[in-house]
């Protein structure tokens, strides 16, 4: 387990949009640096949005986002691209950030 501290509970803490914010960066790092533990470490991040019960009624958006994010990464029959990625998260960022300003 790479995030332990995460694991141990304070993810569940965290919003939706914090949660996907979060894999968001890791996804980024992962297609611009080619970097395995971040590969690594966004995959830990889908799996415990997918653990976390509050998360009941996306699991079936969150399960296919991870399932594209590994196809993109290896074979890419989905077509994905960095824009769409990049586009996706970058909503999470946004709505995250507003709601801690408010």
């Amino acid at each position: 387990m790479i995030h332990q501290k995460l694991a141990s509970g304070r993810w569940f803490n965290l919003s939706l949009a914090e949660q996907m914010a979060n894999i968001g960066s890791e996804v980024h790092r992962s297609l611009y640096s080619d970097n395995k533990p971040a590969f690594e470490r966004a995959l830990e991040l889908f799996d415990l949005t997918l653990a976390d019960p509050k998360n009941l009624r996306r699991l079936k958006e969150v399960a296919r986002l991870r399932e594209a994010f590994v196809d993109y990464r290896y074979e890419n029959r989905y077509s994905t691209t960095k824009k769409f990625w990049e586009s996706y998260f970058y909503q999470f960022n946004y709505l995250a950030r507003n709601r801690r300003r408010a």
